[in-house]
């Protein structure tokens, strides 16, 4: 038997965690088993016409982890087809929750939406409780961003809208300890501060206390304006790439400032808007900062291909074909053209200094 919680969860922020901590409460109090249910790929790269434009904020082994580390006891991902999304609310209910999860009970977010005939909360509570489920319920966590819906937390067909939010204040950065986590530790380690919902960060509790609901869709949208720590925020935790150490041009070697290259492991996460960051930077086992540029690199290679550069701090080690993780911490500035590698070169050395001030504080 279970209690069941059915989403993308994008990104596992703290809209997720209020669904997830109701979930374990709910499973906890009948004796039984917790289960997420979510689906891969995302059902827009399968259903909508703008699937090339949609970008990630977890890849499924992260979306994973993170669940798994909040507690959940079992996480069943489906894969999402135009068969699957073929179903009604009351056949996903009938044959997946009760027939194939044995579930007892479903947790219902405010605005969630189910099934092909996109049946609203109001109109799936009376559907579960005919089913012989009980319904759980739970409210919305609420941000400072603009006031648009959140994105749909089932498999009905999510909104698309543009996104505002106000200007941050630049933020404190956090020290942490020297040794590093395994790969997948270092998705939990992200989350663990939160494991225990409601706390948060104290930027998350400010985000939350004044006035609009979370969703990925707005975490997506404050990322490509660069503002990462209002992401920050809204998830709970840094927002981090993830991937693959590759050979570039070692331009930046000649100048002072060797950087690492990286490629992503999953090409759908989004990738923060173009311009310089300070970043926490984990590999070779070891904790570090940095800053990353990410651009098109205008002052050596004119319009060239977007690339991710990070040079970090107090490491002088070959690092080609190794894991990298980064956690943005502030953006810094925009990507811009120099007229010589000198003038980038002493913007480089302003940029470590500024970097530098702030980890100091």
């Amino acid at each position: 038997m279970a209690v069941v919680a059915t989403g993308f969860f994008d990104g596992v922020h703290l809209g997720h965690r209020l669904v997830i901590d109701t979930l374990l409460r709910a499973a906890r109090e009948r004796g039984e088993q917790s289960v997420v249910v979510t689906f891969w790929p995302h059902p827009r790269t399968v259903l909508q016409k703008d699937a090339r434009e949609l970008r990630l904020l977890s890849s499924l082994a992260e979306k994973r982890a993170m669940l798994s580390a909040l507690g959940v006891d079992r996480v069943e991902v489906v894969p999402f087809s135009r068969e699957f999304s073929r179903l009604t609310a009351e056949e996903y209910l009938r044959e997946w929750v009760v027939g194939r999860l044995g579930g007892t009970a479903v947790v219902l977010g405010y605005d969630n939406r189910m099934g092909s005939d996109g049946l609203a909360h109001d109109a799936i509570t009376p559907l579960a409780k005919s089913l012989g489920l009980d319904v759980v319920e739970c409210d919305a966590i609420f941000s400072s961003g603009g006031g648009v819906p959140p994105q749909k937390t089932s498999f009905g067909p999510p909104p698309s809208n543009k996104l505002g939010s106000p200007p941050l204040t630049m933020p404190r950065v956090a020290r942490f300890s020297e040794e590093a986590p395994s790969s997948t530790e270092s998705v939990i380690q992200d989350i663990t501060p939160l494991k225990g919902f409601p706390r948060h960060s104290e930027r998350s509790e400010e985000s939350i206390s004044s006035g609009k609901a979370i969703s990925s869709t707005k975490i997506r949208a404050a990322l490509e304006r660069g503002e990462v720590a209002e992401a920050e925020a809204m998830l709970g935790y840094r927002y981090g790439l993830h991937g693959v150490v590759v050979a570039g041009n070692r331009l930046g070697r000649t100048i002072g400032y060797p950087t690492a290259n990286m490629q992503l492991y999953e090409p759908l996460k989004l990738v923060p808007e173009n311009g310089v960051y300070l970043v926490e930077v984990e590999t070779l086992g070891r904790h570090c900062y940095g800053m990353a540029n990410i651009g098109v690199r205008p002052t050596v290679s004119g319009a060239g291909a977007r690339t991710i550069e990070t040079h970090i701090f107090d490491f002088d080690e070959l690092i080609y074909g190794l894991d990298i993780r980064l956690r943005f911490v502030a953006k810094i500035r925009d990507e811009r053209r120099f007229e010589s590698l000198e003038a980038l070169k002493e913007q480089l050395a302003a940029d470590e200094a500024l970097c530098r001030g702030m980890l100091a504080k």
